[in-house]
């Protein structure tokens, strides 16, 4: 399938850097046509690589707006030829590749993209064009023989987990201080002194005693002691438990739906000379 790539630059210098990149991936200069705009012809364009691909201006025939005519050779008469006329004539290059497969087209124009070729959308609405907005890349591709295609792109729903913290908890011990009471009953010892008045005769026993000596009666008393245990009464544990609940996603995404509109039958020049 021939397709015609082209690319639009502010400046000569990226049309040329384009070139020379698309040369160094493989692509023949005779497919690869450099263009600038000559500033004493106002919007025409001159072909200024010498190749066997024509420029805009000679395939469109120097006639008339021949870069509007380049444009409607490729897309016909529709907003894409209106917008990318209205952006050359607003920018200094362009660069056109005759490519043979769409994968070779494709790879065209990513080179063309990463050497600065200009988004046409935006460079039309920075300079005032007020035509349908459509999606366009930076460098345009245009089918030779007749077959056009749109790419319909659809997105697909995908979720996934992650895990994040939602809470917990921590143990931290501390002392505290607490008044506490205990009764214990304690027993004392008290000598007494006891005299009574005694009128007997004396017995040996009461002679036996009847000497110097002391007689000693001691007192005793309890006394409360105080002692402390450390006792384990109770065991705090952290531990996890695993729930599972099933949660719906609702969210929206986006797929490109393509109408097609039958065109009635109109007179198209078909221009041999535009690729080569």
């Amino acid at each position: 399938m021939n397709q015609t790539v082209v690319g639009i630059f502010d400046t000569a210098t990226h049309a040329q850097q384009a070139a020379q990149q698309l040369k160094a991936a493989g692509f023949s200069l005779d497919d690869v046509d450099t263009i600038s705009r000559d500033s004493k012809q106002g919007s025409n364009y001159y072909n200024n690589t010498g190749t066997t691909t024509e420029a805009a201006g000679d395939a469109a025939g120097r006639t008339g707006d021949s870069i509007g005519n380049f444009f409607s050779n490729l897309f016909g008469d529709d907003d894409d030829a209106n917008r990318y006329s209205h952006v050359a004539r607003n920018s200094h290059s362009m660069v056109t590749v005759h490519c043979k497969s769409a994968d070779h087209a494709h790879k065209a124009a990513e080179i063309m993209d990463n050497a600065g070729a200009l988004d046409v959308n935006e460079k039309a609405q920075q300079t005032g064009y007020k035509g349908n907005a459509m999606a366009a890349g930076n460098a345009a591709a245009t089918t030779n023989d007749g077959v056009a295609s749109a790419k319909v792109i659809e997105e697909k729903l995908q979720v996934g987990k992650r895990v994040e913290q939602t809470g917990g908890a921590r143990l931290r011990s501390r002392i505290v201080e607490r008044p506490v009471e205990a009764s214990v009953r304690l027993r004392e010892e008290h000598v007494s002194v006891d005299r009574k008045a005694v009128n007997r005769p004396a017995t040996e026993a009461d002679f036996d005693a009847f000497k110097e000596g002391n007689v000693e009666v001691t007192e005793r008393a309890e006394r409360a002691v105080v002692g402390k245990e450390a006792r384990v009464v109770e065991e705090v544990t952290l531990g996890k438990k695993v729930t599972e609940h099933e949660e719906k996603i609702r969210e929206t995404v986006r797929k490109t739906e393509v109408d097609v509109e039958q065109l009635g039958t109109k007179d198209v020049r078909n221009d041999q000379n535009r690729t080569k």
